[in-house]
């Protein structure tokens, strides 16, 4: 019970959701914007590409581990707020501009937003794995997790039924307001003792990281390691790429789907992470990785359920087979994604923090970013029954390379065998 009630714990609830928000304004809220504004569904779609600095983060994460930008508030501190202020700032202008008069500023922009957003990440994911001992990671992890899920409610929820009230650029003003928890607790929280020892050069923040990562695990190890953070959502990622377009191609509304994934889908998500963190505690996070990711993988055997129901007119009994399949894969993300986030915080070195974390979270990104623009494709050639098939047997690679990379009984070997904090 103290580790749900200490002071950490609420810090990771703003860094979650500080870090979440953005990446919703510009998966949900930048989009409808640019909808009702006139532009094309090519030219939206073209937006995807903003994605981009999520995925090359780790590019210029040596940069935030070697300097600091405002010494007076520390090396992490310094650019979480920078970043966070560029966002509040960036938001806010983002509003006033028309897309159809304003296209060339609106794109520089919004890619502006997701340099910061990402910067921003690299610097809380620092600051977070530098607060946390190794005993509160599973728990830290599923407190900003879930609050990086609850930020989507503010573009995605609120926002949009505020946009039926009031102008575009009064809704972006108070989207950005919502960023300012996040500057509060960076200016009231202190910088981590272990964020003051910097690497000596530009060189040692670049090489020294990936260096350290393999020297620590063996060249075959830190490359199974590497492989398992590429494989173990790649098979739930991959199945939920084009949930709504097989929802409505099971026949079921618009209104039946909104309706249902707001209540079945975020809420046992969220619920399953915070259960997840509190199991982690004494499980450990070997044992939550095996446990968490069967669940993970068997949610998408209910895709696989509803596509052998096939397309039929929406009653009760499908509505319930939606619910149950939402729910489900919903709480399978939340547990596995708890588990996996802080595996891969209890992977990093302290003194690399920012690069070794921005490296596995690039890592992580890839199938979202990448392998999931093939699920179309696949779906026209395979039809929905095999395509969740195929994720299915996808998402048992990363299954069975926890034998190596996070043995059942392996936790206390893999803590001592991790660097220590101060």
């Amino acid at each position: 019970m103290d580790a749900l009630l200490n002071r950490r714990m609420l810090i990771c609830i703003f860094t979650g959701f500080s870090s979440g928000l953005p990446l919703y304004l510009l998966l949900n809220l930048v989009p409808a914007w640019l909808k009702t504004e006139g532009l094309s569904l090519k030219a939206i779609g073209a937006f995807a590409l903003i994605q981009f600095p999520y995925t090359w983060k780790f590019v210029w994460a040596p940069l935030l581990d070697r300097f600091g930008i405002l010494p007076w508030l520390g090396r992490r501190r310094g650019w979480m707020l920078v970043s966070q202020l560029g966002l509040v700032g960036a938001i806010a202008w983002l509003g006033q501009l028309s897309p159809t008069d304003d296209l060339t500023l609106v794109v520089a922009l919004t890619a502006t937003l997701a340099f910061l957003s990402a910067t921003q990440d690299i610097a809380l994911d620092a600051f977070r794995r530098e607060i946390l001992p190794d005993l509160e990671l599973g728990l830290g992890n599923a407190m900003h997790v879930n609050a990086y899920r609850i930020a989507g409610l503010v573009p995605g929820s609120l926002a949009l039924i505020l946009a039926d009230r009031l102008p575009w650029g009064e809704v972006f003003i108070i989207t950005a307001l919502f960023m300012l928890p996040g500057v509060a607790m960076t200016l009231m929280v202190n910088e981590p003792a272990i964020a003051k020892g910097a690497p000596r050069t530009l060189r040692d923040a670049v090489v020294e990281p990936f260096r350290e990562f393999f020297g620590r695990h063996g060249v075959q190890s830190a490359l199974l390691v590497l492989a398992f953070l590429f494989f173990y959502k790649l098979g739930d990622s991959l199945c939920t790429a084009l949930a709504t377009p097989f929802y409505l191609d099971m026949g079921f509304t618009k209104t039946e789907i909104g309706l249902i994934a707001k209540n079945a889908g975020l809420w046992p998500s969220v619920i399953g992470g915070i259960l997840g963190g509190i199991w982690m505690l004494k499980l450990g996070i070997n044992r939550a990785l095996w446990l968490f990711g069967v669940v993970q993988v068997a949610s998408i055997l209910g895709f696989v359920w509803l596509a052998w129901l096939g397309p039929a007119p929406s009653d009760a009994a499908r509505l319930a087979a939606l619910a149950i399949v939402i729910s489900a894969e919903a709480a399978g993300v939340g547990l596995g994604t708890t588990a996996f986030v802080a595996y891969m915080a209890r992977t990093t070195h302290p003194a690399y923090t920012a690069t070794q974390l921005a490296l596995f979270t690039s890592l992580m990104a890839v199938p979202r970013t990448f392998i999931n623009a093939s699920a179309g494709w696949l779906v026209e050639r395979m039809g929905w029954y095999d395509f969740f098939w195929l994720c299915f047997f996808l998402a048992l690679p990363g299954m069975l390379l926890l034998i190596r990379v996070a043995p059942w009984n392996g936790e206390a070997k893999a803590i001592a065998a991790a660097p220590g904090r101060a």
